[in-house]
């Protein structure tokens, strides 16, 4: 009989210590999960320089930046003084002060004093240049909009819009609401 009393405290001690692991591993896994995720970045990346290259191989374009920081609980990225180049015939480029990447790097959010440069169709052409406070941009369809007041000039030339869509392949945009400008004509130069 002592024999069996000797087997026995050993079992009830290793199944009372199982059953004490689980309780602090179950309480542990509450607190985790009741907990919020901090905003913390998980990395953080100073003067880069980001080319995408279509499927042929050819460079698509190009984002540089101050600074970009990666935030895993809600799976963004925010860029600073976010430069974009889009390499297409004729070249269009866009700066803001900030932007917010989506996680699958489809769409982008450039934010505050944003600036799109598109370059002139031939060397003689002045550039365009559109100004606007919002702007998104679908980087792979080289399109986007803004729903904020936009100022386009191309030399003295300027228009002012409610908001506007801009399609980079077909080189058209189209300003919605009430617009408003003046357009000079180019005058030709005389050698």
């Amino acid at each position: 009989m002592k024999d069996r009393s000797s087997m026995i405290v050993p079992l009830v001690l290793m199944m009372l210590l199982v059953g004490i692991t689980y309780w602090i591993s179950h309480i542990m896994e509450g607190e985790a999960t009741s907990r919020p995720l901090r905003h913390d970045p998980d990395y953080i990346i100073s003067h880069f320089k980001v080319r995408r290259f279509d499927v042929n191989g050819m460079l698509q374009h190009t984002l540089i930046a101050e600074k970009m920081t990666h935030y895993p609980d809600d799976d963004t990225t925010l860029v600073i003084s976010p430069h974009l180049i889009n390499h297409r015939h004729p070249q269009t480029e866009i700066f803001a002060q900030q932007a917010l990447v989506s996680k699958d790097s489809k769409e982008v959010d450039f934010i505050n004093d944003v600036r799109v440069v598109r370059q002139g169709i031939d060397t003689q052409a002045l550039p365009t240049i559109m100004e606007t406070r919002l702007l998104k941009i679908f980087p792979d369809d080289e399109a986007g909009y803004t729903l904020t007041p936009v100022i386009i000039t191309q030399g003295k030339s300027i228009i002012n819009g409610s908001r506007l869509e801009l399609d980079n392949k077909s080189g058209i945009s189209v300003l919605h609401g009430r617009v408003t400008g003046t357009l000079y004509r180019n005058q030709a130069t005389s050698p």
